[in-house]
């Protein structure tokens, strides 16, 4: 069966999706717990002591506290509280935390540090698997052992307001409960304001045991604003006033019971300085936890400074004080500090019963740990290791079938054969389909051996077979016949003897070591440095290969262009075959004439000459806007001074200038309705973004009269909406009237005026730089140094997925979690849904390759009149993006027990799953114009 080389790789591309998306969930399964807990709850609390048959240490000790109020404020980190920002918005917290009646402490969290696994540290005591920084989007009921279900079984009755993560994970424990979502970050009032609006009449009330209250308006303001916004400083102040009302109503409810009650405040995570979480920053990590009681009266003079703990010793601390028995997964220890008022014995007995359960759980886990060779709750168990490597297979033999495919693939006919009904396959299929079902028999029948695929349906499992299946016999037939022929590593099968210029070899090396790179913890962490040295070093190669077709001469004469030799022997071949072509870059309807650089004159000739270093000064002066990584990341950048409320007027003035820019840069090819809606598009973002408070109007003032802006944003997504819309129109139209090429061209590239339009809205001011300069780069490299110098669209392809790699670095963005902007999901939502919000912020994370992505295919069409340049484009970047995801895949497979695999080298694989499905679609764009192309 013969197949074009776009389809060809969009297949493979499509298959590798699937391989990845088993890959990642047999190395991130569901964490294993032991199942025995029902039977614990029979047993007694603690073996009893050698003190008498007198001794009551087998029973659970009375509740310490009365009632128990839990304040969680997301978001809440350490200095927070007990730095100069507590000292300055938060006078009642720190006269507690100095004079008053409690303990202080700062808590420690853990990968990952987002919202759902920090609530199950809190009240479970374990340690959450990295998976739940994906299951954090839709979290599902927690069935583990936790202090809220035990509370529920020993009948206290509990109330909870705020996020509905709680909601979701204990469903059906609450006798009242008011949730609010978590995701629609652009609210910080109305979400807390939701919250502290039954305060007042539940403080009054007697009928309850359990008090939660999770607060979000501090960390959406992180989300949208970062750390330093004055907003921080108003939310503080407003946390500083709910804690004082409750603290003085459990007190005066204390006078006429006598008996203590507990006020906990808290924090699930911290924030980074970009205001993001999700990774393992200092400023991520450590969260404010204070623990207020009468019981805990302080003796004049005795000074508490906060003592940092675990977070997972909050779990046991509350089970004590509440009477019930500590979970049973919890790793966590009792906080010594909260029981040194009570006697002596009774302080033993509260250490032992944390000790007989820490030890229980120690003896469960040890003989799992010398089986599997890991830890419960790291994430990578016994069930889920053998699909890890099983599925490891896909993303390597997609890569071996596209390498054993480029003879084919990058000929002028671009297509090739895939032998799919040959007896020898046929053969060869049955045989491995044989051997993986026995497998797969013997493992799930085996009592010992527990796999992730034993729990699929036999239907799914069985599909999965057959494509291994066939993707093995496909990869030893293209084996046999690429040797057989001798036409491995040939880039051009016309070509009779295959040259590698030297951009060539620099592609090659460059793509080789960056795959190299990722074995390497600190060079995934620094990954921006490889792609900022691999884009300097391009420019400076291109330099040197304009300078020796402009300067140098040979006799007099000016030499010729690159590849003029190669496009000479092309040329002949298409005249032997006119059904086929070759990919150079001829605008259509323009004869081939094979002109040197040397032809250019006056202004054009000089800006050939002084392109590379015009793109050089631009990536230096975008490294210079976001510092990113993890080594650099705390200093200061010029992003930072923009943002800064003191320089508001500064960026209101970079922001309309890059508005100015991006029209003039992509309005000139753009039809003249989209270029009236682009620029009252463009002219919204920059209403949008007052309407919010980032910049403000020649006329305003200050910015006290701040919106959400929902309104501003949607008047934009309609001119998104309507420049797709013709574009997408004007592709259609291409359809029926095949001979005007032009129609097609303007479609594209409304297309990618929509994206554009798009990008600069969810873009956060300061970032719009990048943009513009993004638009330069491509307008200067199509102009001056991809037309002149004649590269083929391989070539083109690999520095159009370069620079898109290099440019999602520029906007800021890294290999951790937390810098995911996932504010720019609810640009013009007013609620949270879940489809559009997801599809925003993955947009605004990969802005930087989908652009390129997506201006590579509107230059191959317009510039190019072979009809296999999409095909090869599409080909090259399916290969080229394959490479480093599937490498990754086994490197990450042969380092599961590295130091960093949960911190470092996990993110980064989620990242690259990412990046294969934004591929994938990207393919699928690719061979759609491509049979554009061969319908016109």
């Amino acid at each position: 069966m013969r197949l074009g080389s776009g389809a060809f790789a969009a297949c493979c591309v499509v298959i590798e999706v699937l391989g990845v998306a088993l890959f990642l969930r047999g190395f991130f399964p569901a964490p294993v717990r032991s199942s025995s807990r029902a039977e614990q709850r029979a047993e007694p609390a603690a073996p009893e002591p050698s003190a008498g048959a007198s001794s009551n240490w087998t029973k659970l000790p009375p509740p310490l506290f009365k009632k128990v109020v839990i304040m969680l404020i997301d978001g809440l980190r350490d200095d927070f509280v007990f730095g100069s920002k507590g000292v300055k918005f938060m006078p009642y917290t720190t006269y507690l935390v100095e004079k008053g009646a409690s303990h202080s402490f700062v808590a420690e969290a853990k990968l990952p540090t987002v919202t759902m696994p920090r609530i199950k540290a809190l009240m479970t005591g374990s340690l959450p698997g990295f998976i739940d920084v994906v299951r954090n989007l839709n979290s599902p009921e927690l069935l583990e052992d936790n202090v809220i279900t035990q509370a529920k079984a020993a009948g206290k009755r509990i109330i909870f307001y705020g996020d509905e993560t709680w909601v979701k994970l204990f469903p059906k424990h609450f006798v009242e409960y008011d949730g609010t979502t978590s995701f629609f970050v652009s609210d910080y009032t109305e979400v807390d304001d939701n919250v502290t609006r039954h305060l007042d009449k539940v403080l009054k009330r007697g009928d309850w045991d359990v008090l939660i209250l999770h607060y979000l308006g501090l960390d959406h303001i992180g989300h949208v604003s970062g750390p330093s916004s004055p907003l921080i400083g108003h939310k503080l102040r407003e946390m500083d006033s709910i804690l004082m009302k409750i603290h003085t109503s459990l007190l005066s409810e204390e006078r006429e019971t006598l008996v203590p009650n507990l006020l906990v405040l808290c924090g699930d995570h911290g924030m980074s300085e970009t205001g993001g979480h999700g990774a393992s920053s200092m400023e991520e990590l450590n969260t404010a936890l204070i623990l207020i009681s009468s019981a805990f009266e302080r003796k004049p003079g005795d000074i508490r400074r906060p003592k940092h703990v675990q977070q997972t010793d909050l779990a046991a601390t509350l089970a004590i004080g509440l009477g019930l028995p500590i979970p049973g997964n919890s790793v966590g220890s009792l906080l010594f500090p909260t029981v040194e008022g009570r006697p002596v014995r009774e302080q033993l007995r509260f250490l032992h019963l944390n000790a007989v359960q820490l030890s229980k759980l120690l003896q469960e886990n040890v003989p799992s740990y010398e089986k599997a060779g890991t830890r419960s709750g790291d994430g990578l168990f016994l069930n889920g290791s053998l699909p890890a490597h099983t599925a490891a297979v896909f993303p390597s033999q997609v890569l071996s079938l596209l390498l054993l495919s480029i003879p084919e693939a990058l000929s002028n006919k671009a297509e090739l054969e895939v032998p799919l009904w040959s007896p020898v396959f046929s053969l060869l299929f049955y045989l491995t389909l044989l051997v993986l079902s026995a497998l797969h028999v013997i493992v799930c029948t085996s009592a010992e051996s527990s796999c992730y695929f034993c729990g699929l349906s036999w239907l799914t499992a069985g599909g999965v077979m057959v494509l291994v299946s066939a993707l093995l016999c496909a990869v030893v037939s293209a084996l046999a016949k690429t040797f057989g022929d001798g036409k491995f590593l040939s880039k051009n099968s016309a070509h009779p003897k295959p040259r590698w210029s030297e951009l060539d070899v620099l592609i090659l090396l460059g793509t080789m070591g960056h795959v190299l790179s990722l074995g390497a913890s600190s060079f995934i962490e620094e990954e921006h440095q490889t792609w900022y040295f691999l884009i300097n070093t391009l420019c400076l190669a291109l330099c040197h290969e304009i300078y020796r077709n402009c300067l140098l001469r040979d006799d007099s004469e000016p030499q010729q262009c690159p590849h003029v030799e190669e496009e000479f022997i092309r040329t002949a071949a298409a005249l032997q075959d006119r059904s086929t072509g070759c990919d150079t870059l001829e605008p259509h309807g323009v004869s081939r004439s094979l002109t040197s650089l040397d032809t250019l004159r006056g202004y054009e000739k000089w800006m050939v000459l002084a392109s590379p270093w015009v793109i050089l000064t631009c990536c230096r002066l975008l490294r210079s806007l976001n510092q990113t990584g993890v080594q650099w990341a705390h200093r200061p950048d010029l992003g930072h001074w923009l943002t800064s409320s003191d320089h508001k007027a500064e960026l209101s003035v970079l922001t309309a200038l890059s508005l100015i820019v991006i029209f003039a840069l992509v309005q000139r090819k753009c039809s003249l309705t989209s270029k009236v809606a682009l620029a009252l598009g463009l002219l919204g973002v920059y209403c949008y973004r007052a309407a919010i408070g980032n910049v403000l109007f020649p006329w305003q003032q200050d910015s006290k009269d701040i919106s959400k802006g929902v309104i501003e944003a949607r008047f934009v997504h309609v001119f998104v909406l309507g420049i797709l819309f013709t574009g997408t129109k004007d592709l259609l139209k291409s359809q029926v009237i095949a001979t005007d090429v032009t129609i097609k061209t303007v479609g594209l590239w409304e297309i990618y005026s929509g994206l554009v339009l798009l990008a600069a809205l969810l873009f956060r001011p300061h970032n719009l730089p990048v943009l513009v300069f993004s638009l330069l780069i491509q307008t200067i490299m199509t102009k001056f140094i991809w037309k002149p110098l004649r590269h083929d669209a391989a070539e083109i392809t690999i520095m159009h997925y370069w620079f898109g790699q290099a440019f999602f670095y520029f906007q800021g963005n890294s290999n951790n979690i937390a810098t995911v902007d996932i504010s720019a999901g609810f640009v013009g939502l007013d609620t949270y849904i879940e489809v559009p919000a997801v599809f925003l912020t993955a947009f605004a994370t990969f802005a930087g390759p989908v652009l390129w992505a997506s201006h590579l295919v509107s230059f191959l069409s317009s510039e190019t009149s072979s009809g296999s340049a999409l095909s090869h484009a599409c080909f090259c970047y399916a290969l080229i993006c394959s490479f480093p995801v599937s490498a990754y895949i086994i490197l990450v497979t042969s380092l599961r027990y590295h130091l960093f695999i949960w911190s470092v080298f996990s993110p980064k694989l989620l990242y690259e799953g990412m990046h294969i499905l934004i591929t994938a679609a990207i393919c699928v764009f690719f061979t759609a114009m491509d049979q554009t192309n061969t319908k016109s």
